[in-house]
């Protein structure tokens, strides 16, 4: 466990791209919906494991707005994953005092599953322990639309002068808004980038990739992770 070694730093802010869920059901001839199964529930245990390692702040990439032209039946597969978790959230993580928010475009989803996101929110409000971001229906590309279109709306209204548009009026726009950056990305299932994930947040975030497919990802396989994070010499553009 990283708590033996003390003179770790952990990272504040980790992201996590949840990658091979299909590939771990189909090297079992199982079908994929079996292995987003699986990757569900992975992620409790390990989203437990890494709070209890004193990250502040944990981002799951659990659905892009990619996703959606995926195979009905695994999309339909993956939305009832979703509100499973939903309807288990209101409960889910109140002993670890974990507090769960969901980032991005809600407004594809039902109507009742926006309702349960909502009410999971306000359970967990007032926790005071690690803050727990799933992005769900997530693009980092959308999410930068978005804050484009809200300036848009402050310019045109004479709110912001355009000439004076700062780095922070664009991140206090995103969905992690006053959040600190992601310091280390980590992408489970062996590929090499960031899919349209937090792709303004990760400036000078680490990148750490693993072959280990998501519902194989465990507690060393973190470990593994921070320890390669702090091999790392983040200068931020430093010398």
């Amino acid at each position: 466990m990283i708590n033996n070694h003390s003179d770790w730093h952990i990272p504040e802010h980790v992201g996590i791209i949840m990658d091979g869920n299909g590939r771990w059901a189909k090297k079992r001839a199982l079908p994929r919906s079996v292995g987003h199964k699986y990757g569900a529930q992975n992620f409790r245990k390990i989203t437990r494991y890494i709070s209890k390692q004193g990250v502040k702040v944990l981002t799951l990439y659990a659905f892009s707005t990619e996703n959606w032209k995926r195979p009905a039946d695994e999309v339909g597969a993956l939305m009832k994953l979703f509100r499973q978790y939903l309807v288990d959230s209101l409960t889910d993580f109140r002993e670890d005092d974990i507090k769960v928010v969901f980032i991005g475009d809600r407004s594809a989803f039902d109507p009742k599953l926006v309702e349960l996101i909502n009410e999971s929110e306000e359970v967990a409000k007032d926790r005071k322990g690690m803050l727990l971001n799933i992005a769900m229906n997530y693009g980092s590309r959308d999410e930068i639309l978005r804050a484009v279109k809200m300036i848009g709306r402050d310019i045109r209204d004479h709110k912001l002068d355009p000439d004076q548009i700062t780095e922070e009026d664009i991140s206090s726009r995103l969905y992690t808004a006053h959040l600190p950056d992601p310091d280390l990305i980590i992408r489970t299932g062996g590929e090499f980038r960031l899919s349209n994930f937090m792709l303004y947040q990760s400036a000078y975030s680490e990148f750490y990739s693993t072959e280990t497919l998501w519902p194989d990802f465990h507690e060393d396989d973190f470990d593994k992770a921070v320890m390669e994070f702090n091999r790392r010499n983040r200068r931020f553009g430093g010398v």
